[in-house]
Parts: structure tokens; sequence; C-alpha cells
């Protein structure tokens, strides 16, 4: 049975658009060991609720937590509303402070007069109220409306739970509706999907359908075309699909059973609401039309502003050579004096062809020609990255603050809101954002919102990587477009002239792989083994590579599937007895069929800007806490962020990661597993992406032919995108 804490709301300190609440609760009664101790004093709660009433009386079910920043709390997972028994008990409650006016002699003459069923009688027939003495119509109103009031959350909430809605999901609706909440639902139970986050379709029409709701309800279609459409642009990566393409979907998702009539018909409605955008033979979701529509416009924009002209730019580039004892090329050159003086820049090209370099040159010379000092720098220049790692990787490059998009445009996740937008933008004057092939098209589109018109914006990148999560090909879109200048280097500094991995990456890009590239090279190895042998060599390998030095902060694994013996989740097991065996004193939690220790090295998997921790960020548990509330704390370089069981699905092992996840990282040593094991997830962009990851040195285990075929493997899926054609638009207008 869960844990409970019963007690008074004496206040709400906070309280958020959706629901989430902090507030103070005197505790009456417990049968939660650690909470014992606050009986009859004041504990902290967080949680998702109804609306909640101070003076009234609680029962709430969730955990201790120690939060890092904000000490002991009582997370709440459910909760339920005290009914009052007994005379004195409904005196109490009604003159507890909710009833406004009504004091404790007044209470006392309603019970008196009403009896033990007070509250039933004054729900049924307020008119009952007249029967006590020296009532009045003001008085008699607070105390049946609030009484409705505080009733009916309730009700809702259980009704929306026997439903099928989870106890979460049914405040979600219940904060977004309120009392408009069971007609909302008569009326169009799938809205819901457009107004509260987290609820699948599927969900919801089982609901309906168990509702007696008409299958084929013109809502319905409606509303499975767009979870359709949300579902085919995410997996595909398309910012527009094919009336067929959605036709299908829908037609899967509803066994088969569509109307072709109703499904043209709802279609035309879903443009008329302003939900999809019809574009020619292109249905698009609004979002991601209005999205790729405004990236167009802007850059074109900044594009056709006049530029700016530093007369002695070259010769304070020689300065800055002489300062720093470097030698640009002329295509250095060329791409720094463009940044400063453009308004909007593309840099592009692959490993080790300087474009970290270049950005540290950029923002040095800026300083330079402005004669800005340290601070007015920072205030002038901002630095953004896809993700954390990236973005540190500027930070010390650069030797100036960084951040990640998220961050920077003040990311609120409760609300799914960018705080930084066109109403209240950013005024930094230098935009340089690197890794740029990760950024979709809906983060780009919210990226340009908020910056202000007046900026010189240099987009950094290498498009021969993996393309974008979301929706959208930005980078090569805008470089294939032709429209924005850019410049694209070639060639190759990094390490020096004996370095393989730049060369490699080159051969794979130009289709020019040959047999050489198994061939052990100084910073390069293959190590040829079939599918069967790959973790007894990989183990091998990682022991050798320990005595050597390298721990697992310094090297990082990586292949291409989850699944199966050779897969990520099974490999992480096998790892984590590799670098960091079970020893006495080391501290172990079990999270289903993982187990996690103290100094595991562990991967973030989403974004989490209020604790700086975001999607792809790598740390080591540096605390497990198996008492009380069970939680780990994790370091993630200095910025320690602690984890409830319920957070644990927000990470996983790190010993070895995704080659999607490691987009936006460099590592010293890179292990790459390619073997025939995983043929149908290998292509040229995949093994492209995970050997530039390798700074110092590479390592690929597997077999030779799983390695050719698939870096000569380019068939993988072409996304569906128009922003170059819209780009060629807007230059056509002007």
């Amino acid at each position: 049975m869960q844990n409970y804490v019963k007690g008074i709301l004496k206040k709400t300190i906070y309280k958020g658009d959706k629901g989430y609440i902090i507030g103070l609760l005197k505790v009456l009664e417990t049968d939660e060991e650690l909470m014992k101790s606050h009986i009859n004093k004041l504990i902290t709660f967080t949680g998702n609720f109804a609306d909640l009433n101070e003076n009234a009386k609680y029962v709430m079910y969730g955990d201790v937590v120690e939060h890092p920043k904000y000490g002991f709390q009582y997370s709440v997972k459910s909760y339920e509303s005290v009914k009052p028994e007994g005379k004195d008990g409904i005196i109490e409650f009604l003159s507890s402070g909710l009833f406004k006016g009504i004091g404790e002699k007044l209470a006392t003459s309603i019970v008196d007069t009403l009896g033990d069923r007070t509250l039933e009688l004054i729900i049924e027939n307020r008119e009952c109220l007249y029967d006590v003495p020296k009532m009045t119509k003001v008085k008699a109103d607070i105390i049946y409306n609030t009484l409705i009031k505080y009733e009916e959350s309730h009700e809702v909430i259980l009704k929306l739970t026997k439903l099928g809605f989870s106890m979460n999901e049914s405040l979600n609706i219940y904060n977004i509706y309120k009392t408009n909440t069971i007609r909302k639902l008569e009326n169009n139970i799938y809205s819901i999907m457009d107004d509260v986050d987290g609820i699948s379709f599927s969900k919801i029409d089982t609901i309906a359908l168990n509702l007696n709701d008409d299958i084929y309800n013109i809502n319905r279609i409606k509303a499975c075309i767009i979870y359709s459409m949300k579902d085919l642009t995410f997996k595909n990566g398309d910012t527009y699909l094919t009336y067929s393409e959605i036709y299908d979907g829908v037609s899967f998702y509803l066994n088969g059973d569509i109307d072709s009539e109703l499904f043209d018909d709802a279609l035309f409605e879903l443009s008329g609401d302003l939900k999809i955008k019809i574009d020619d033979e292109k249905y698009y979701l609004l979002e991601d039309y209005e999205a790729e529509e405004y990236i167009a416009q802007k850059l074109m924009y900044l594009s056709n502003k006049e530029c700016t002209k530093y007369k002695n730019i070259d010769e304070k580039i020689e300065e800055l050579e002489k300062k720093e004892e470097i030698e640009y090329s002329d295509k250095q050159k060329e791409a720094i004096k463009k940044a400063i003086e453009n308004n909007v820049v593309i840099i592009t090209g692959g490993p080790g062809t300087g474009k970290t370099t270049i950005i540290k040159g950029i923002v040095d010379l800026y300083k330079l020609l402005n004669k800005y000092s340290e601070k007015e720098l920072i205030d002038r220049v901002a630095l953004l990255a896809p993700t954390g790692r990236a973005s540190k990787r500027m930070s010390e490059s650069t030797l100036l603050p960084a951040s990640t998009i998220h961050r920077f445009l003040k990311w609120n996740k409760e609300l799914d809101e960018f705080i930084v937008n066109e109403y209240n933008p950013d005024f930094s004057n230098l935009i340089i954002v690197d890794e740029v092939s990760m950024i979709d098209n809906r983060l780009m589109n919210n990226l340009l919102r908020g910056l202000t018109n007046n900026i010189k914006l240099v987009l950094v990148g290498d498009y021969n990587q993996l393309p974008s999560v979301g929706p959208g090909n930005v980078l090569k879109d805008l470089i294939e477009s032709d429209v924005i200048d850019k410049v694209e280097l070639d060639l190759l500094y990094r390490q020096g002239d004996d370095s393989y991995i730049p060369v490699l990456a080159s051969l794979i890009k130009n289709d020019e792989l040959d047999e050489d590239c198994l061939i052990n090279k100084s910073d390069y190895k293959f190590l040829k083994c079939s599918s069967e042998a790959i973790i007894p060599s990989l183990i091998n390998i990682c022991n050798e590579v320990i005595k050597k030095g390298y721990d697992y902060k310094r090297m990082q694994l990586m292949a291409p599937m989850y699944a199966g013996i050779n897969g990520i989740d099974n490999i992480n097991k096998v790892l984590q007895n590799v670098f960091n065996p079970a020893e006495y004193g080391k501290e172990e939690i079990k999270y289903g069929d993982v187990i996690y220790r103290e100094n595991d090295k562990v991967l973030q998997l989403v974004n989490d800007p209020d604790n700086n921790v975001f999607n792809g960020d790598i740390g080591v548990i540096c605390n497990i806490n198996k008492y009380g509330k069970q939680s780990v704390t994790i370091d993630y370089d200095g910025n320690f962020v602690e984890y409830e069981l319920k957070d644990f699905p927000k990470f996983k092992h790190g010993y070895i990661i995704s080659i999607h996840k490691s987009q936006g990282s460099e590592f010293e040593l890179v292990i790459m597993l390619l073997s025939t094991y995983y043929r149908r997830m290998l292509y040229k962009k995949l093994i492209y992406t995970g050997i530039t990851r390798a700074k110092r040195r590479l390592i690929l285990i597997g077999e030779p032919e799983a390695f050719i075929m698939g870096a000569r493997k380019t068939d993988e899926y072409s996304r569906k995108t128009d922003l170059t054609q819209k780009l060629l638009n807007y230059l056509n207008k002007n």
C-alpha cells in the first residue's frame, strides 16, 4: 500500500498554469516513518493537483524526497480531499477560513440546525440554510458556492479515472477545462489531444468507443489525422506528407475502417480550422509549414540586408595570426571575414578542417575590430549549440560562455514554451551556432524568432553527418539552396600529417573508400572479428586501453542498435563489469532488470534545463541513496543532479551509446562496433558520424564487409522538406 500523509493545507507557495503546485501542509497523521517526526509541523509538498483550498484537509499519497536545492519535501503522486465527519469536524470545516466570513459561532448554529448531514443537505438544497437563525443571503451563497466548487473538482477527477485515464492524466485534463470538463468530453472527447499533452489517440479512442461514440464521427477522423501526421513526421523527419501517406496512417490506426469521403471532409475541415496547411500536393501540420516559412523569410532578410565593411580587416587578421601564433589558410580567412561582415553565413566542413579554430578566430577578430572589453564581448556574443557537450567544447576553445539553444531561449519545460521569442528577443549582435546539422525545423524557427534583425548569424556544421532527430533537414536544405553565402572547408588540419581519422572521414564522404581502410595506422585500428566474437573481443580491447591509461571518461564506445546480444543494452551490462565491477562498500540500486552502481557512467536522455542537463550529456553516478526515498546523484562535470526512482527513465548506462546519441560530442578515443549483425542499420551517414566523434584514436571492431558495405550505402530515407524551395521562392520575389 502507498504511503500517505494527512494534513491541512496552510499555504500555496507556487501554482503553475497546468496544475503543478508547491505548498505547505500541516501534518496531522502519517504512516511514513520519515514523516512521523513532522506531525503537527509544516512540510513542503509538490505535485499536480486540481484546485486546492487553504485550510482544507487532504490525504496525500507519495514519497519523501531530499531535493538537492530545496531540501526535505513530500512528492505527491495522488491525493483526495477529506470530508469532515461528526458535528465537531463539520463545525471546524465550515469555520476553517475556506468559507469566507463564516466564524465558529455561525458554523455551530448551522450544524445545530441541520445536524450530521449538514453538508449533504446544503448541496441537495441550498434553501435549507435559511432555516439557520440570522443567516443572510450573502453568507448562504458563500457557503453553497464554496461547497459546490470544493466537491466538483474531486467528482470530475473521480469520473475521469473511472473512464480509464490515469490520475495524472485526469488532473491534467481538469486543470485545462476546470468546470467545463464533463461538457467538453461529452461534446468532443477527441479535443483532449489538442489541449492536453501526453495522451495518445489510441487511449482516447478506446475510451470514446467505450462511451458508444460513433466510429464515423468526423471529430474522430480529424483527431486521427493529426495524430498520424505527428507520428509520421517525427518518425521519418519529414516536414510535409502526401495524401496517401496520411490516408494509410489513419487507416492503420482505425484498423482499415475509414470512409474516403469522410476522410476528405476531415482534411478540409482541419485546413479551415488552421491545424493543417495544404500546399499543392503537400500536407503540413501548420506548425511545420509556418516554421519553414519563417526560417526562409528571416534568413533571406538577413542575406539581403546591407553588410558591414571593415577597411582594415585584412590587417587585423594578420595581427591576430601573430598574436595567436597561427596561420590561417585562404579558406579560413574567407570564412572569418564573411562571418564578421555578412549578416548570415554558413561554414561547413568535415572533421579536422578547422571549424573550431575558425569559431575562435571569428570571436577574437570581432573583439579586436570593435575594441570590446571582455565584458562587452560577452554581452554582445552568443555561442550556441544543440547539446551540452558541444556548447562546452565551444566555451573551452573560445574561453567565453556558451550555451545550449534551449537554455539560451529559456525553455519552460512545464509549458513547453520558449521565454525568449519574437516578443521578448535576445539582443546579442553576433550569434555563432555550432553542430547545425542536429537542429530541426522547429528549433531553428524558435531560435530565429528569439533574435533581433540586428544580428550577424554564423551557422557552423557538417551536413554529411546524421540529420536532426526531429522533422527537417535544415543545414542540408540551406546549403543546397545556394541562396545563403557559405564557405566550405576542405583542407585537413587536425592532429598532424600522419593522422588517418580525418582522411578516413573524407574517403567515406567522397565515396572513395578502399581496402586501405583495413590497414592499421598510428591513430587507427580495424580489429577483425565475427559477430559471435564481438563481445569477447570488446572485453579484451577495453582491458588493453584501460592498461594504457584510458578510463571511461576519456573514451566512448558506440554501436548502431539497442536490441539483441550485440545491442547497446546488453553490452552496457557487460562493460559495467569491465569498467565498474561490484565491490564491497560500493552502493547499488536496481531499476527493472538494470543495476546501477556508484561510479557508473550514464547518459542523459532528455532535456532538463532546470537542472542544466541535456539530452546526450554524459555523467557519473557519485552517490546512491537506498534509504527512505531512493535516489541517485549524477555528476555532470561538476553539475550534480539528483534523480528519484520515477526519474530513472531519464538516463541509462553510457559505457556504450548509440551513434545518434554521440552526435555533437568528441572523445579522445572512440571504439565503434561494425558487424553484419547491424546490417539494416548501417549506412554512410551513420558510419561517418561515428568515426568523426574521435579526436585522437579510432578503433573499429567487426567484419570488414559490414564496414565497407555500410560506408557505401547511401540509400537512407530522403526526408521530404521544402525549405530549399521556399528560400528560392523568396529569392525570386526580390
